[in-house]
């Protein structure tokens, strides 16, 4: 067993998009001490209103979102799914890394969207503070060309 905080890291994934910019932030730090990456994506459920999208719409995404991290590294360290449903997207990554036995969360910002509110701002340090886990950041070296893949 190694000594490695990236173990077994469980990377939260919101949306296509998201996934692939993850992907290209997770590569360079992979080797073989990192043994499993748990893919988490939170299907948000809001208590008292309609969802955003039917529910099947949603699953169909989830099951794109796990094959683009499986297709990345083919030959990488093991891949896991992990599809959750809750109105409070911290609390859930929270707690799959807890369930899942992860070693550390990690995530690459976006320059938009529900992640990079997370990564930004209360839920930002919601997660680094509650956490069991080391929170890392994956560095994004290709932040000039951000506006081409929009």
């Amino acid at each position: 067993m190694t000594d490695s905080i990236m173990t077994h890291t469980v990377v939260p994934v919101a949306n296509e998009d998201d996934a692939r910019a993850t992907c290209d932030a997770l590569e360079p730090v992979l080797d073989d001490s990192v043994e499993r990456i748990t893919v988490v994506h939170v299907i948000e459920k809001t208590e008292g209103y309609m969802d955003k999208a039917p529910l099947e719409a949603r699953r169909l995404q989830a099951e794109r979102i796990f094959s683009i991290v499986e297709d990345r590294f083919p030959d990488g360290p093991e891949i896991r799914r992990e599809l959750r449903y809750g109105t409070d997207v911290v609390d859930e990554i929270l707690a799959a890394a807890a369930e899942v036995d992860a070693t550390a969360i990690g995530f690459a910002t976006r320059p938009s969207g529900r992640l990079h509110r997370l990564l930004s701002g209360n839920d930002s340090y919601r997660l680094i503070t509650e956490s069991e886990q080391p929170v890392v950041v994956f560095s994004r070296l290709d932040s000039d060309d951000d506006s081409s893949d929009h």
